[in-house]
Formats: C-alpha cells, structure tokens, sequence
C-alpha cells in the first residue's frame, strides 16, 4: 500500500463532516491564494451522519439552517435522513473542490507548535503508518463527541440478558426487529428518533424507558412557507429567505421560553397532551425536572413518537433499571418490562479534537484550564482554531460563523505580512467563569464538563448563544482587539 504524502500547506482542515466541509467551502470561497487541506479520520465523508447508522436516524434541526447558506437544501422535508445528509455534504464538497483535497483514513494524533518555526506539525495515523504534515494554521472540525464509542451504563445482569443489547453508536447491520418487543432505554433525541422508526421497522412493540422525561416538540416536517417561496423565487433566494424566517422563529421561541420557563414548559406539555389519548399521564411521562433549554428540546417530526404512543405501538415507561434478567428489565418498581432486544441510548462521551494531543514549544495543552476566544480558539494556543456549534439551534450556523471569521483571519494574517494569533486571557481585564463552552444540563455534558475549556464573563470570552449577535459581532469586530496577539 503507497504511504501517504505529508502535506505542506498554509491551513489544514481536521474533519469532513459538516463542519469540515463548510469551512473547507469558505476556504475556497473567500481565502483563493491560500493552500489548504482537509484530513478526515474515517473512510467516508459526512462525520455524524456517515457514523450513526441506527434505524431512522436523522437530523434534529430543520434543514434550511443546519444545511450550509451558500448552497440551498432541495430536499423535501425539513428533518432529513442520514442518507439525505451524506449526499448533500458530498456534493456540495464536489461542487466547492474539496474532494480533491480530501485525505481520506487519517486519524490525527497529535499536534505540534514550534514558534520557532511559527508551523504546526501534525501527525496523522493511517493504514500504512503514521505520517507528518505540517501548517500554519489549523481548524479542528472533529465535533465534540468520541466516535470510537457511546456512554456505555455498567447495568445490572446485563449477562443474564437472553437477548442482544445494542448501542445506536454501534448499530449491528443484521439487527432484526420484525415481530421483537423491544426496549429503548433513553429519553434524548436519539430514543425519540428510534422508537418510530422501529416501529415501522416491524416491531411488534417498542417501549421508551426513560429515567426521567425530556421536553418533546412535535414540529411538521413540511415546511409550508418554504414551499410556496420555491414557488415563486429562485432557489437561492428560497433558500435565504426561509433560512431567515426560521432563524428568526427559532431565536424568539428560544428567548421566550428561557424568559418564561413556567408558561413555556405548560405550553409544551399542552401541545404532547392534544396528540396523546384523554387522561394519558402527561404529567409522569412529559413533564421533565429542568426548564426548557436547559437541556436541548427533542423533536418529533409530524408528531410521529406520540402518534405511535396513542396507536399503541409503542409506550413510555418512567422508572429507574434495577436489573436485567433472561426475559427484560427489571424496574427499580418491581415491573418486569419484558423484551427481546434492548437498545441502550444512554448517550455520548464528550471528547474534543478527535482526542488528538496537542502541545505547544513542548508543553502539554491542557483544554481545561483554558479559555475559549469568540467560541473557537483556545488561550494562549496559536493559531488553532475549532468549530463548535450552539446549543440551542442548528450546530452549522455557528461553524459556519466560526469558518468565515476563520477566513477573515487568515486573510488579515496575510494583509498585514503577519504569522502569528494567539488569544491571550486576561482575567482581571474580563473576569473569569465556571461555565464551560457547552452550557448545558444534559447528561453527556456533565458527565465531560471537567474536560471543556471556561468561559469569561465578557466578551469576547463569553460564548452567547445567538446566532445574529454572533453574526453581527463575528462579521464585523475587529481582529486587533487586545486579547489576540499578532506578530
């Protein structure tokens, strides 16, 4: 097998899925003098969407703003399937000339600085060994979470089990559900999408069993507004103009239910309880412990979860797992929740940078005990930057405002004769915080907190979550504010 060539190059991409490919699009877009690159660890494009393979999985975020803005979703629905996503971001990859500069099964080990030579050294790992590339500056499109496995709970009796038990990270191609009672242990966006879609895989019976509830909003998959516009405009300015109006919805809903948690969460269980069956327990099953957007909301597209509940095909089930036993799983109640296969959705494990290590003149970064610049740079970490995307919409309006600031930068880097960025924290100057760039409540979050960079109290070390302040302050601050070094 031929080794791979190292790379000598101005800007090296870490990551292919729709991070990657977005800021790999705006590289060849606005930055045409530049020689970059894009290295992706897995043997296919897509990232998450080529990862999960589990039945029905798709996107929690309409697609007119998790799609990129500078090429239009055709698709026909606003929650795409897997399948839909990787074929949009390889086109749009082949469209912008990233193929060709895509480097396929090279996982990223560790990242090298020398000021002396003010490059990076990057090693990658391949099939046929290990190689080094070097770059002025990097941009990690990885995501946040570990691709090699889920969160794995260590439950009770898990042998005695006589049937499989599945993670979705890890979802066997020869699984068989037709005529199975099947458990579904989770209540995050993963269990909501799966219990459906198992359904209608064939299973005779699909039972959630959640800990405890999250807040479920069943939103139409068609877009009505969107298709009368494609009607009448071209489809780029369809697309802009629908991007807008549901940038413009999700960004008042938000607002409006971090200002009126109370009302907020009765209006949401309103909405579950007018799809459900009269006298159905609401209050047990849909009605969670946190405010609304303390933890991400969990969509239902068409409301098809609760219409499997009101059917019957499937039900809630809200206790603790005391054990597994041969023929299910026992409830910290008692219940015997009986089941054929089991799935466990229990979630993610937090890891930045694809797990890569990265020093600096020799010593060890510790993400941790950094803080974040503007959301994608690390203190005192040179020209590095990583795509992280809101927690409160769709994760590619922020990459995307994070790869087209990046581009800015290289281009001022470039204007001035500089070589050099480098965020440096000053607390006195804006104070410091404990919150960690992903403020969430969710369980994977506070599971990897200690593992996240701090947020300051000011800007341009706070993270907001608010996609036209970010715009307005991304697009239009300036590079040489007093917290990024230049030289």
């Amino acid at each position: 097998m031929t080794a791979p060539v190292p790379l000598d190059v101005d800007v090296l991409v870490v990551g292919a899925g729709l991070s990657g490919v977005d800021a790999a699009c705006r590289l060849a877009k606005h930055c045409p003098d530049t020689v970059w690159a894009v290295l992706e660890a897995r043997d296919a494009i897509g990232g998450t969407w080529d990862l999960f393979r589990y039945p029905g999985v798709r996107s929690d975020s309409d697609m007119y703003t998790l799609g990129f803005p500078f090429r239009p979703w055709r698709g026909n629905g606003s929650f795409a399937t897997a399948g839909e996503i990787r074929r949009y971001v390889r086109e749009t990859a082949d469209e912008f000339g990233v193929t060709e500069r895509l480097h396929l099964g090279q996982r990223v080990e560790r990242l090298e600085w020398s000021s002396q030579d003010a490059r990076w050294t990057v090693t990658a790992r391949t099939s046929s060994g290990v190689v080094e590339h070097r770059a002025r500056l990097v941009y990690l499109a990885t995501g946040y979470y570990d691709y090699d496995a889920g969160h794995v709970v260590p439950f009770a009796g898990l042998d005695d089990f006589a049937g499989p038990v599945v993670h979705p990270q890890e979802w066997p191609e020869d699984l068989d559900v037709r005529g199975a009672r099947v458990v579904v242990i989770g209540s995050g966006a993963t269990a909501v999408t799966l219990v459906p879609a198992l359904v209608r895989e064939g299973a005779a019976h699909v039972t959630m069993l959640q800990r405890s509830p999250s807040y479920v909003a069943a939103l139409p998959d068609r877009d009505v507004v969107a298709d009368a516009l494609h009607r009448v405009l071209p489809d780029r300015a369809a697309h802009h103009a629908v991007r807008a109006k549901n940038v413009a919805l999700s960004v008042l809903a938000y607002q409006a239910l971090r200002r009126w948690p109370r009302a907020g969460a009765r209006l949401l269980r309103k909405r579950v309880a007018e799809r459900l069956p009269e006298g159905y327990d609401v209050g047990t099953h849909f009605t969670p412990r946190y405010d609304p957007w303390d933890q991400r909301l969990t969509v239902a597209p068409d409301g098809d979860l609760l219409d499997d509940l009101a059917a019957g095909t499937a039900s809630v089930v809200t206790d603790t797992v005391e054990r597994f036993e041969r023929e299910g799983v026992r409830l910290g109640s008692g219940e015997l929740v009986p089941a054929d296969v089991v799935v466990t959705a229990t979630g993610l494990v937090l890891r930045l940078g694809g797990g890569a290590e990265a020093v600096v003149d020799g010593r060890a970064v510790d993400i941790a005990a950094g803080h974040v610049y503007k959301g994608l740079m690390l203190s005192d970490v040179p020209n590095l930057a990583m795509a992280v995307g809101y927690s409160n919409a769709s994760w590619t309006l922020r990459a995307d405002v994070s790869a087209r600031w990046f581009c800015g930068l290289v281009r001022y880097l470039d204007r001035k004769g500089l070589s050099v960025a480098t965020p440096r924290f000053d607390e006195e100057r804006v104070g410091t915080s404990d919150r960690p760039l992903l403020d969430l409540t969710s369980g994977y979050v506070l599971r990897g907190a200690h593992l996240l960079p701090r947020q300051g109290r000011r800007r341009p070390w706070r993270v907001v979550q608010s996609y036209p302040y970010d715009l307005a302050v991304m697009r239009l601050g300036r590079y040489d504010d007093g917290h990024l070094e230049l030289r």
